[in-house]
Order: C-alpha cells, then structure tokens, then sequence
C-alpha cells in the first residue's frame, strides 16, 4: 500500500521561509508524478505546484510562481516545497498527491494519492 506523509508545516512569518516534505512509501516514488496542493477554511483545494516523474518538468500556480520551488529526490522517495517569501495568503493545509503516469498535472481529481495535509500557519 502507498503511503504519503506530509512534514513540515507550523508557524510561519509572513516574508520568511518554510518546507514542506512528503516521504513516500510503499512503491517507488520514481513511477509519480507529484503534486503539492492547498485548502484554506472555506475554500475548496486548489492547486499549488507538480513535477514530472524525472523531476525536469515542473508546474506552478501563478499565486506562487517565483516563490515556491518543488522538488522530488527520488532515491529518498521524497518531494519537496520549498515556500520563500511567504504571504498570509498562503496559510492552509497543505496536501502532498501523487498519480501513476507521465502528464504533469493540475487538478485534484487527477490525483490517487493523497497525504493527509500539514498546516501552514503565517503571521504577519
């Protein structure tokens, strides 16, 4: 059985710095594609970054393009969200996803995989 675990959510200034991982267990991470995603209280989930199998293609929303950078280290089975210059609007659960296949994709419904979220919190 696959497994996601999301690590590294807390407390967060607004300006500052915060990563996320998600270790993956349960098969190799190398048949994934992966995404990052978020949902804020009464907001639906909503999608924040992907990365291709290999790790040379990537996709980002526009609200965080040029801050955020995700990542994958497959022989870790672990990928990443590097969040820079955070904004109080970036607070939310956020949840790891990943999908057998090569398409980089954006919508959740095109997910299988899910973490069970970690929670970013900004102060400002």
């Amino acid at each position: 059985q696959v497994q996601l675990v999301e690590s590294g959510g807390g407390l967060v200034q607004a300006g500052g710095s915060q990563r996320l991982a998600c270790a993956v267990s349960g098969r190799t991470l190398t048949l994934y594609v992966a995404g990052w995603f978020r949902q804020a209280p009464g907001k639906e989930r909503e999608f924040v970054a992907a990365i291709s199998r290999s790790g040379v293609l990537t996709a980002y929303a526009d609200s965080v393009k040029g801050r955020f950078t995700i990542s994958r280290d497959n022989a870790k089975n672990t990928v990443y969200l590097q969040m820079n210059n955070v904004e109080p609007e970036d607070a939310a659960v956020y949840y790891c996803a990943a999908v057998l296949g090569t398409i980089v994709v954006r919508t959740p419904r095109d997910y299988d995989l899910w973490g069970q979220g970690t929670q970013v919190t900004v102060s400002s």
